[in-house]
Protein backbone atom coordinates (compact mmCIF):
# COMPACT_ATOMS: atom_id res chain seq x y z
CA UNK A 1 0.00 0.00 0.00
CA UNK A 2 1.26 3.79 -0.95
CA UNK A 3 2.27 6.10 1.89
CA UNK A 4 -0.38 8.08 0.31
CA UNK A 5 -3.30 5.57 0.27
CA UNK A 6 -2.43 4.73 3.58
CA UNK A 7 -2.29 8.35 5.30
CA UNK A 8 -5.60 8.94 3.93
CA UNK A 9 -7.29 5.41 4.65
CA UNK A 10 -6.62 6.54 8.22
CA UNK A 11 -8.48 9.49 7.87
CA UNK A 12 -11.58 7.99 7.10
CA UNK A 13 -14.42 8.45 9.18
CA UNK A 14 -13.98 5.36 12.04
CA UNK A 15 -17.26 5.73 13.91
CA UNK A 16 -20.55 7.52 14.34
CA UNK A 17 -21.81 10.12 16.23
CA UNK A 18 -24.95 10.19 18.40
CA UNK A 19 -27.00 10.90 15.34
CA UNK A 20 -25.34 8.39 13.15
CA UNK A 21 -23.59 10.47 11.29
CA UNK A 22 -19.63 10.29 10.08
CA UNK A 23 -17.10 10.66 13.03
CA UNK A 24 -14.00 9.57 13.87
CA UNK A 25 -12.33 7.39 16.89
CA UNK A 26 -9.28 9.87 19.16
CA UNK A 27 -6.60 8.29 21.00
CA UNK A 28 -7.67 6.29 23.91
CA UNK A 29 -6.11 8.90 26.08
CA UNK A 30 -7.70 11.81 24.63
CA UNK A 31 -11.47 10.13 25.11
CA UNK A 32 -10.69 9.26 28.65
CA UNK A 33 -9.88 13.13 28.86
CA UNK A 34 -13.35 13.89 27.22
CA UNK A 35 -14.92 11.91 29.17
CA UNK A 36 -13.16 13.12 32.57
CA UNK A 37 -13.82 16.74 32.21
CA UNK A 38 -17.19 16.65 30.60
CA UNK A 39 -18.97 14.00 31.98
CA UNK A 40 -20.92 15.11 35.34
CA UNK A 41 -23.33 11.82 35.39
CA UNK A 42 -26.14 14.55 34.18
CA UNK A 43 -28.57 14.21 31.77
CA UNK A 44 -27.04 14.53 28.39
CA UNK A 45 -29.67 15.20 25.22
CA UNK A 46 -28.60 12.00 23.50
CA UNK A 47 -27.56 9.96 26.96
CA UNK A 48 -28.96 9.64 30.44
CA UNK A 49 -27.20 8.97 33.85
CA UNK A 50 -27.28 5.36 33.79
CA UNK A 51 -25.48 5.02 30.13
CA UNK A 52 -23.29 7.58 31.11
CA UNK A 53 -22.07 6.38 34.24
CA UNK A 54 -21.80 2.91 32.72
CA UNK A 55 -19.79 4.00 29.81
CA UNK A 56 -17.50 5.86 32.16
CA UNK A 57 -16.74 3.05 34.18
CA UNK A 58 -15.73 0.70 31.83
CA UNK A 59 -13.43 3.32 30.29
CA UNK A 60 -11.91 4.05 33.89
CA UNK A 61 -11.12 0.17 33.49
CA UNK A 62 -9.61 0.32 30.24
CA UNK A 63 -7.37 3.07 31.10
CA UNK A 64 -6.13 1.73 34.52
CA UNK A 65 -5.24 -1.57 33.01
CA UNK A 66 -3.73 -0.19 29.70
CA UNK A 67 -1.83 2.88 30.83
CA UNK A 68 -2.29 3.53 34.73
CA UNK A 69 0.07 6.34 34.52
CA UNK A 70 -1.72 8.71 32.38
CA UNK A 71 -4.89 7.70 34.50
CA UNK A 72 -3.78 8.74 36.86
CA UNK A 73 -1.97 12.30 35.60
CA UNK A 74 -5.37 12.69 34.20
CA UNK A 75 -7.48 12.52 37.86
CA UNK A 76 -5.52 14.96 39.29
CA UNK A 77 -5.86 17.54 36.32
CA UNK A 78 -9.33 16.68 36.16
CA UNK A 79 -10.13 17.27 39.74
CA UNK A 80 -7.59 20.34 39.66
CA UNK A 81 -7.88 22.24 36.32
CA UNK A 82 -10.84 20.98 35.15
CA UNK A 83 -12.59 21.26 38.32
CA UNK A 84 -14.23 18.46 38.10
CA UNK A 85 -15.15 15.44 41.46
CA UNK A 86 -17.27 12.42 41.18
CA UNK A 87 -15.37 11.35 37.62
CA UNK A 88 -11.70 11.80 39.07
CA UNK A 89 -12.98 10.02 42.15
CA UNK A 90 -15.06 7.18 40.65
CA UNK A 91 -11.64 6.73 38.87
CA UNK A 92 -9.34 7.11 42.08
CA UNK A 93 -12.11 4.19 43.15
CA UNK A 94 -11.30 1.80 40.53
CA UNK A 95 -7.78 2.48 40.46
CA UNK A 96 -6.94 1.87 44.19
CA UNK A 97 -7.86 -1.91 43.26
CA UNK A 98 -5.66 -1.96 40.56
CA UNK A 99 -2.25 -0.03 41.24
CA UNK A 100 -2.57 0.92 44.90
CA UNK A 101 0.81 2.45 44.44
CA UNK A 102 -0.31 5.05 41.79
CA UNK A 103 -3.34 5.38 43.88
CA UNK A 104 -1.48 6.13 47.05
CA UNK A 105 0.49 8.97 44.99
CA UNK A 106 -2.36 10.94 43.80
CA UNK A 107 -4.79 10.44 46.48
CA UNK A 108 -4.61 13.94 48.88
CA UNK A 109 -4.38 15.61 45.13
CA UNK A 110 -7.60 14.31 44.17
CA UNK A 111 -9.55 13.56 47.91
CA UNK A 112 -9.61 17.73 48.54
CA UNK A 113 -12.29 17.91 51.15
CA UNK A 114 -14.40 15.49 53.34
CA UNK A 115 -17.10 16.05 50.86
CA UNK A 116 -14.84 14.36 48.89
CA UNK A 117 -13.86 11.77 51.09
CA UNK A 118 -17.40 10.97 51.72
CA UNK A 119 -18.24 10.10 48.56
CA UNK A 120 -14.97 8.09 47.46
CA UNK A 121 -16.02 6.03 50.16
CA UNK A 122 -19.56 5.66 49.41
CA UNK A 123 -18.51 4.81 45.49
CA UNK A 124 -16.20 1.75 46.90
CA UNK A 125 -19.38 0.52 48.91
CA UNK A 126 -21.18 0.89 45.91
CA UNK A 127 -18.70 -0.91 43.73
CA UNK A 128 -18.97 -3.98 46.80
CA UNK A 129 -15.23 -3.30 47.79
CA UNK A 130 -16.14 -1.93 51.33
CA UNK A 131 -13.76 -0.82 53.48
CA UNK A 132 -11.52 -0.92 50.25
CA UNK A 133 -8.57 -2.28 52.19
CA UNK A 134 -5.69 -1.62 53.77
CA UNK A 135 -4.32 1.02 51.06
CA UNK A 136 -7.76 3.05 50.93
CA UNK A 137 -7.01 2.87 54.87
CA UNK A 138 -3.77 4.36 55.17
CA UNK A 139 -4.88 7.05 52.72
CA UNK A 140 -8.25 7.53 54.32
CA UNK A 141 -5.79 7.96 57.53
CA UNK A 142 -3.62 10.52 56.46
CA UNK A 143 -6.52 12.47 55.70
CA UNK A 144 -8.36 12.33 58.98
CA UNK A 145 -5.03 13.79 60.62
CA UNK A 146 -5.95 17.18 58.85
CA UNK A 147 -9.09 17.19 59.96
CA UNK A 148 -10.28 20.71 61.58
CA UNK A 149 -13.07 21.95 63.70
CA UNK A 150 -14.29 24.18 60.68
CA UNK A 151 -14.33 20.81 58.36
CA UNK A 152 -15.96 18.71 60.93
CA UNK A 153 -19.00 21.08 61.61
CA UNK A 154 -19.21 22.09 57.87
CA UNK A 155 -18.85 18.33 56.28
CA UNK A 156 -19.76 15.67 59.03
CA UNK A 157 -23.46 15.27 57.91
CA UNK A 158 -24.60 12.36 60.55
CA UNK A 159 -27.46 10.80 58.89
CA UNK A 160 -26.55 12.01 55.15
CA UNK A 161 -24.66 8.97 54.04
CA UNK A 162 -21.10 8.44 54.76
CA UNK A 163 -19.90 11.33 57.45
CA UNK A 164 -16.36 12.06 58.74
CA UNK A 165 -17.80 9.59 61.63
CA UNK A 166 -18.06 7.31 59.34
CA UNK A 167 -14.86 7.23 58.22
CA UNK A 168 -13.27 7.97 61.66
CA UNK A 169 -15.00 4.57 62.42
CA UNK A 170 -13.83 2.76 59.44
CA UNK A 171 -9.94 3.66 59.26
CA UNK A 172 -9.75 4.31 63.37
CA UNK A 173 -6.99 6.93 63.30
CA UNK A 174 -4.93 7.97 66.33
CA UNK A 175 -5.51 11.54 67.76
CA UNK A 176 -2.30 13.60 67.82
CA UNK A 177 -3.71 15.05 70.90
CA UNK A 178 -6.78 16.08 73.64
CA UNK A 179 -8.03 18.37 70.96
CA UNK A 180 -7.89 15.66 68.11
CA UNK A 181 -9.58 13.20 70.47
CA UNK A 182 -12.33 15.40 71.86
CA UNK A 183 -13.35 16.27 68.33
CA UNK A 184 -12.97 12.37 67.12
CA UNK A 185 -15.14 11.42 69.73
CA UNK A 186 -17.50 14.73 68.04
CA UNK A 187 -17.45 13.11 64.96
CA UNK A 188 -18.48 9.75 66.70
CA UNK A 189 -21.37 11.04 68.10
CA UNK A 190 -19.75 10.84 71.47
CA UNK A 191 -19.56 12.44 74.54
CA UNK A 192 -16.67 14.79 73.79
CA UNK A 193 -15.13 17.91 75.64
CA UNK A 194 -16.71 20.41 74.04
CA UNK A 195 -14.28 23.28 75.56
CA UNK A 196 -11.90 22.43 73.87
CA UNK A 197 -13.43 22.75 70.33
CA UNK A 198 -14.92 26.46 70.50
CA UNK A 199 -16.35 26.55 67.46
CA UNK A 200 -18.62 23.28 67.53
CA UNK A 201 -19.44 24.83 70.98
CA UNK A 202 -21.06 27.55 69.25
CA UNK A 203 -22.70 25.12 66.82
CA UNK A 204 -24.21 22.90 69.44
CA UNK A 205 -25.65 26.32 71.44
CA UNK A 206 -26.89 27.59 68.38
CA UNK A 207 -28.92 24.57 67.40
CA UNK A 208 -31.05 25.02 71.18
CA UNK A 209 -30.99 29.08 70.59
CA UNK A 210 -34.17 30.09 71.53
CA UNK A 211 -34.33 33.47 70.10
CA UNK A 212 -33.23 35.50 66.87
CA UNK A 213 -30.14 37.55 69.52
CA UNK A 214 -29.04 34.18 70.62
CA UNK A 215 -28.65 32.89 67.18
CA UNK A 216 -26.82 36.16 66.55
CA UNK A 217 -24.60 35.64 69.33
CA UNK A 218 -23.56 32.30 68.85
CA UNK A 219 -22.78 32.52 64.84
CA UNK A 220 -20.47 35.69 65.84
CA UNK A 221 -18.73 33.87 68.59
CA UNK A 222 -18.07 30.77 66.44
CA UNK A 223 -17.55 32.35 63.02
CA UNK A 224 -20.14 29.87 62.05
CA UNK A 225 -20.20 29.30 58.51
CA UNK A 226 -23.16 29.45 56.16
CA UNK A 227 -24.16 25.79 55.18
CA UNK A 228 -23.68 25.11 59.15
CA UNK A 229 -26.14 28.06 60.49
CA UNK A 230 -29.22 27.65 57.52
CA UNK A 231 -28.45 23.38 58.14
CA UNK A 232 -29.33 24.27 61.71
CA UNK A 233 -31.69 27.01 61.74
CA UNK A 234 -34.07 28.75 59.52
CA UNK A 235 -32.50 31.82 58.75
CA UNK A 236 -34.45 35.09 59.67
CA UNK A 237 -33.54 38.21 57.70
CA UNK A 238 -31.21 39.13 60.47
CA UNK A 239 -29.40 35.79 60.53
CA UNK A 240 -28.73 36.59 56.11
CA UNK A 241 -27.15 39.91 56.89
CA UNK A 242 -25.07 38.71 59.96
CA UNK A 243 -23.68 35.75 57.07
CA UNK A 244 -22.77 38.11 54.28
CA UNK A 245 -19.66 39.15 55.28
CA UNK A 246 -18.28 35.71 56.07
CA UNK A 247 -19.95 33.83 52.99
CA UNK A 248 -17.67 32.53 49.93
CA UNK A 249 -17.81 34.44 47.38
CA UNK A 250 -19.26 31.29 45.17
CA UNK A 251 -21.84 30.37 48.29
CA UNK A 252 -22.96 33.93 48.33
CA UNK A 253 -23.06 34.16 44.21
CA UNK A 254 -25.65 31.03 44.75
CA UNK A 255 -27.50 32.59 47.10
CA UNK A 256 -27.99 35.95 45.66
CA UNK A 257 -31.62 34.68 44.89
CA UNK A 258 -32.44 33.67 48.38
CA UNK A 259 -30.82 36.94 49.67
CA UNK A 260 -33.13 39.25 47.18
CA UNK A 261 -36.28 37.22 48.10
CA UNK A 262 -35.51 37.43 51.65
CA UNK A 263 -35.44 41.57 51.57
CA UNK A 264 -31.71 41.49 52.89
CA UNK A 265 -30.91 43.57 49.70
CA UNK A 266 -33.40 46.24 50.07
CA UNK A 267 -30.73 47.34 52.63
CA UNK A 268 -28.48 49.74 50.69
CA UNK A 269 -25.53 49.01 52.87
CA UNK A 270 -26.73 45.25 52.57
CA UNK A 271 -26.38 45.72 48.65
CA UNK A 272 -22.92 47.89 48.81
CA UNK A 273 -21.20 45.19 50.68
CA UNK A 274 -22.54 42.10 48.38
CA UNK A 275 -21.59 44.32 45.38
CA UNK A 276 -18.61 45.26 46.16
CA UNK A 277 -17.50 41.17 47.30
CA UNK A 278 -18.77 40.26 43.71
CA UNK A 279 -16.52 43.03 41.75
CA UNK A 280 -13.44 42.36 44.02
CA UNK A 281 -10.77 41.59 41.30
CA UNK A 282 -7.86 40.27 44.00
CA UNK A 283 -11.06 37.78 45.38
CA UNK A 284 -12.44 36.78 41.81
CA UNK A 285 -8.87 35.80 40.81
CA UNK A 286 -7.98 33.41 44.12
CA UNK A 287 -11.92 31.99 44.22
CA UNK A 288 -11.78 30.21 40.48
CA UNK A 289 -15.77 30.77 39.52
CA UNK A 290 -16.53 29.35 36.31
CA UNK A 291 -18.12 32.16 34.36
CA UNK A 292 -21.38 30.47 34.01
CA UNK A 293 -22.08 30.29 37.54
CA UNK A 294 -22.21 34.50 37.21
CA UNK A 295 -24.72 33.73 33.73
CA UNK A 296 -26.84 31.68 36.28
CA UNK A 297 -27.14 34.26 38.66
CA UNK A 298 -27.67 36.80 36.59
CA UNK A 299 -30.57 35.09 34.85
CA UNK A 300 -32.58 34.37 38.58
CA UNK A 301 -32.07 37.65 40.23
CA UNK A 302 -34.04 41.02 39.56
CA UNK A 303 -32.25 44.47 40.96
CA UNK A 304 -30.76 46.03 38.28
CA UNK A 305 -27.30 47.11 40.46
CA UNK A 306 -26.54 43.30 41.16
CA UNK A 307 -27.25 42.59 37.43
CA UNK A 308 -24.37 45.32 36.81
CA UNK A 309 -22.29 43.87 39.27
CA UNK A 310 -22.63 40.26 37.54
CA UNK A 311 -21.96 41.89 34.57
CA UNK A 312 -18.59 43.44 35.93
CA UNK A 313 -17.61 40.09 37.67
CA UNK A 314 -17.38 38.52 34.43
CA UNK A 315 -15.11 41.06 32.96
CA UNK A 316 -13.08 41.22 35.55
CA UNK A 317 -12.72 37.61 36.09
CA UNK A 318 -11.20 37.03 32.56
CA UNK A 319 -9.44 40.45 32.62
CA UNK A 320 -6.38 38.63 33.73
CA UNK A 321 -6.58 35.78 30.68
CA UNK A 322 -3.94 35.81 27.80
CA UNK A 323 -4.79 38.08 24.37
CA UNK A 324 -4.96 36.11 21.38
CA UNK A 325 -2.37 37.78 18.78
CA UNK A 326 -3.72 36.18 15.28
CA UNK A 327 -6.59 36.78 13.78
CA UNK A 328 -9.06 34.52 14.77
CA UNK A 329 -12.34 33.12 13.57
CA UNK A 330 -14.92 31.90 16.61
CA UNK A 331 -17.26 29.44 16.10
CA UNK A 332 -20.06 28.65 18.11
CA UNK A 333 -23.09 25.82 17.71
CA UNK A 334 -26.59 27.14 18.61
CA UNK A 335 -28.23 23.75 17.65
CA UNK A 336 -30.53 22.31 19.36
CA UNK A 337 -28.51 19.74 21.50
CA UNK A 338 -26.97 22.51 22.57
CA UNK A 339 -29.74 24.28 24.36
CA UNK A 340 -29.35 24.84 28.24
CA UNK A 341 -26.13 24.84 30.06
CA UNK A 342 -24.46 23.71 27.27
CA UNK A 343 -25.40 26.81 25.28
CA UNK A 344 -25.33 29.23 28.39
CA UNK A 345 -21.50 28.37 29.19
CA UNK A 346 -20.41 28.23 24.92
CA UNK A 347 -21.82 31.57 24.41
CA UNK A 348 -20.08 33.11 27.69
CA UNK A 349 -16.73 31.41 26.86
CA UNK A 350 -17.25 32.63 23.10
CA UNK A 351 -17.63 36.34 23.85
CA UNK A 352 -14.56 36.18 26.08
CA UNK A 353 -12.49 34.65 23.58
CA UNK A 354 -13.37 37.41 20.76
CA UNK A 355 -12.61 39.97 23.57
CA UNK A 356 -9.44 38.77 23.78
CA UNK A 357 -8.78 39.10 20.08
CA UNK A 358 -8.84 42.78 20.71
CA UNK A 359 -11.59 42.62 18.00
CA UNK A 360 -9.26 41.04 15.49
CA UNK A 361 -11.88 37.84 14.48
CA UNK A 362 -15.11 37.00 13.20
CA UNK A 363 -17.78 35.40 16.20
CA UNK A 364 -20.21 33.29 13.69
CA UNK A 365 -23.25 31.21 15.27
CA UNK A 366 -24.48 28.45 13.06
CA UNK A 367 -27.12 26.18 13.16
CA UNK A 368 -27.25 24.31 9.83
CA UNK A 369 -26.85 28.13 9.15
CA UNK A 370 -24.33 31.02 10.17
CA UNK A 371 -24.86 34.06 11.41
CA UNK A 372 -22.44 36.70 12.34
CA UNK A 373 -23.40 37.42 15.97
CA UNK A 374 -21.81 41.27 15.58
CA UNK A 375 -20.35 40.97 19.12
CA UNK A 376 -19.62 44.56 21.05
CA UNK A 377 -16.73 44.49 22.53
CA UNK A 378 -17.97 47.79 24.97
CA UNK A 379 -21.34 45.14 25.34
CA UNK A 380 -20.97 43.14 28.59
CA UNK A 381 -20.13 39.66 28.27
CA UNK A 382 -23.38 38.37 30.23
CA UNK A 383 -25.79 40.86 28.46
CA UNK A 384 -25.08 39.56 24.85
CA UNK A 385 -24.96 35.86 25.88
CA UNK A 386 -28.32 36.28 27.10
CA UNK A 387 -29.46 37.19 23.48
CA UNK A 388 -28.24 33.77 22.29
CA UNK A 389 -30.61 31.14 21.59
CA UNK A 390 -30.69 27.68 20.30
CA UNK A 391 -32.15 26.50 17.46
CA UNK A 392 -32.20 23.51 13.87
CA UNK A 393 -29.97 20.81 13.57
CA UNK A 394 -25.91 21.08 13.36
CA UNK A 395 -24.06 21.22 10.15
CA UNK A 396 -20.64 21.43 11.91
CA UNK A 397 -19.07 22.11 7.98
CA UNK A 398 -21.14 25.66 7.99
CA UNK A 399 -19.00 28.30 9.21
CA UNK A 400 -16.22 26.83 7.30
CA UNK A 401 -17.24 26.38 4.18
CA UNK A 402 -18.63 30.21 4.48
CA UNK A 403 -15.16 31.20 5.19
CA UNK A 404 -14.02 29.71 2.53
CA UNK A 405 -16.63 30.92 0.21
CA UNK A 406 -15.55 34.51 1.03
CA UNK A 407 -12.07 33.53 0.59
CA UNK A 408 -11.56 35.12 4.22
CA UNK A 409 -7.95 34.45 5.91
CA UNK A 410 -7.57 33.37 9.39
CA UNK A 411 -4.75 32.00 12.10
CA UNK A 412 -6.99 30.10 13.57
CA UNK A 413 -10.51 28.73 13.92
CA UNK A 414 -12.32 28.17 17.38
CA UNK A 415 -15.57 25.84 17.43
CA UNK A 416 -17.00 25.15 20.10
CA UNK A 417 -19.46 22.21 19.89
CA UNK A 418 -21.40 19.40 21.34
CA UNK A 419 -20.05 18.25 17.75
CA UNK A 420 -23.35 16.36 17.04
CA UNK A 421 -23.62 16.99 13.38
CA UNK A 422 -27.13 15.42 11.45
CA UNK A 423 -26.68 17.54 8.38
CA UNK A 424 -24.59 19.04 5.94
CA UNK A 425 -21.11 18.08 5.15
CA UNK A 426 -18.75 17.31 7.59
CA UNK A 427 -16.42 19.42 9.32
CA UNK A 428 -13.27 18.11 8.65
CA UNK A 429 -14.11 18.04 4.94
CA UNK A 430 -14.18 22.04 4.99
CA UNK A 431 -11.47 22.56 6.72
CA UNK A 432 -9.48 20.44 4.75
CA UNK A 433 -10.71 22.16 1.42
CA UNK A 434 -9.90 25.59 3.50
CA UNK A 435 -6.48 24.24 4.03
CA UNK A 436 -5.94 23.25 0.41
CA UNK A 437 -7.24 26.59 -1.01
CA UNK A 438 -6.82 29.87 1.48
CA UNK A 439 -4.50 29.14 4.29
CA UNK A 440 -2.71 25.36 5.12
CA UNK A 441 -1.32 26.02 8.56
CA UNK A 442 -4.49 27.34 9.83
CA UNK A 443 -4.87 25.72 13.29
CA UNK A 444 -7.86 24.72 14.51
CA UNK A 445 -9.33 24.55 18.32
CA UNK A 446 -12.10 22.25 19.13
CA UNK A 447 -13.70 22.64 22.31
CA UNK A 448 -16.02 19.90 22.92
CA UNK A 449 -18.24 19.82 26.01
CA UNK A 450 -20.27 16.32 26.12
CA UNK A 451 -18.57 13.25 26.68
CA UNK A 452 -19.91 11.70 23.79
CA UNK A 453 -16.57 10.49 22.55
CA UNK A 454 -16.80 10.46 19.23
CA UNK A 455 -14.32 13.21 17.22
CA UNK A 456 -14.39 15.77 14.25
CA UNK A 457 -10.98 15.51 12.86
CA UNK A 458 -8.70 12.41 12.89
CA UNK A 459 -6.17 11.77 15.57
CA UNK A 460 -3.26 11.86 12.46
CA UNK A 461 -4.28 16.13 11.78
CA UNK A 462 -0.87 17.69 14.17
CA UNK A 463 -2.44 21.27 13.26
CA UNK A 464 -5.93 20.20 15.36
CA UNK A 465 -6.19 20.82 19.07
CA UNK A 466 -9.43 19.20 21.25
CA UNK A 467 -10.23 21.01 24.57
CA UNK A 468 -12.47 18.86 26.80
CA UNK A 469 -14.45 20.36 29.96
CA UNK A 470 -14.47 24.25 30.85
CA UNK A 471 -12.80 26.44 33.46
CA UNK A 472 -10.63 29.52 32.99
CA UNK A 473 -7.80 27.28 32.03
CA UNK A 474 -9.39 27.22 28.37
CA UNK A 475 -8.26 30.14 27.57
CA UNK A 476 -4.46 29.86 28.42
CA UNK A 477 -4.33 26.97 26.61
CA UNK A 478 -5.49 28.09 23.09
CA UNK A 479 -3.58 30.90 23.76
CA UNK A 480 -0.52 29.08 24.39
CA UNK A 481 -0.69 26.26 21.53
CA UNK A 482 -1.46 28.63 18.96
CA UNK A 483 2.13 29.79 19.61
CA UNK A 484 3.42 25.87 18.84
CA UNK A 485 2.95 24.29 22.04
CA UNK A 486 1.94 21.09 22.75
CA UNK A 487 -1.00 19.14 22.94
CA UNK A 488 -3.77 18.60 26.16
CA UNK A 489 -2.77 15.39 26.04
CA UNK A 490 1.10 16.10 26.32
CA UNK A 491 0.13 18.54 29.29
CA UNK A 492 -1.16 15.94 31.06
CA UNK A 493 1.46 13.52 30.32
CA UNK A 494 4.12 16.00 31.67
CA UNK A 495 2.33 16.30 35.21
CA UNK A 496 4.84 15.22 38.11
CA UNK A 497 3.47 12.31 40.34
CA UNK A 498 6.16 13.01 42.60
CA UNK A 499 5.91 16.44 43.09
CA UNK A 500 4.35 17.55 46.64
Amino acid sequence: MSFAKKLFSAMRPTTWNKDGYPAYTRSIEEQYLQMLTTNTFGNTYYADQQTLLAEAEEQHREMAQSNPQFMAKSLVYARNEGYMRLQPLLGLAILSGIRPDLFAKIFMHVVRIPSDLSDFLTILQGMGRGEGGRAVKRQVNRFLSGVSEYWAIKYNGRGRGYSLGDAIATAHPKPADLKQQALFRYLRGQEANLALLPQVEALEYLKRAATEAEQLHWIETGKLPHEVVTGAVKPTKAVWEALIEQMPTFALLRHLNTLERAGVLEDRNNLDTVVARLTDRRTLRKAKILPFRFAKAFRQVQHPILQDALRDAVEFTFENLPDLEDRTAIFLDISGSMDGEYLQIGSVFALALYKKTQGNSLFWLFDTEVEDARPSRRDSILSQAERIRARGGTDTGAPVRKLLEERRKVDQIVIITDEQQNSGSPFYEALSKYRAKVNPNVKAFIIDIAPYCSAMVPTQDRNTFYVYGWSDTVLHYIARTAKGYGTIVQEVDGIDLDAE
